[in-house]
């Protein structure tokens, strides 16, 4: 009889990730993350998404090749430019989170539980959707980036500090 394992996805929304990383003072590695989350011998990982925004089709080349060949199927968009009236201030921003929903509901029934990098509140329905579904949702972001909707939606949320001796990159 073959052992059951449970099936696990990642999606990691890189743009929230990297400003997160970037207000902790510290940057996790794509490869310690699926090491950690898949070291239980019971969890068999399914899929491993990342979304992030480019400047242009060549940016980040190096590491979008990277986290390809680490096993992430990576999503992009091209950064759009937005003027705020208000305050005058120019801003980019690529907004993937549909792509991320499409991509969680598009592979429901290859998992059992999610892993979502992200403290963005616009996942809030979506995760609550999941869930009446029996999918098994942990959120991963810090204090002061997750939304209060997003965090009382999810059934673990994990302060990504407490996650630093696990994951954080480490040069050579």
């Amino acid at each position: 009889m073959e052992f059951y394992k449970t099936r696990l996805s990642i999606f990691i929304d890189g743009n929230n990730m990297f400003y997160a990383q970037q207000k902790n003072n510290w940057f996790f590695d794509p490869r310690r993350v699926i090491d950690y989350f898949t070291c239980d011998p019971t969890i068999r990982l399914v899929n491993a998404f990342w979304y992030t925004g480019l400047k242009d089709s060549q940016d980040q080349r190096g590491f979008r090749d990277a986290l390809i060949s680490l096993g992430y199927t990576v999503r992009t968009k091209i950064l759009k430019e937005y003027y705020d009236d208000i305050s005058g201030r120019h801003s980019q921003k690529a907004n993937l989170d549909i792509e991320i929903v499409v991509d969680m509901f598009n592979t429901v029934e290859q998992y059992d539980q999610v892993i979502l990098f992200s403290g963005d509140g616009d996942f809030e329905r979506a995760i609550e959707l999941l869930r009446s579904k029996s999918t098994h949702i942990t959120v991963v972001s810090t204090e002061g980036m997750i939304a209060r909707e997003l965090r009382n939606a999810t059934d673990r949320y994990i302060d990504l500090n407490d996650l630093r001796p696990k994951i954080e990159k480490v040069e050579p």
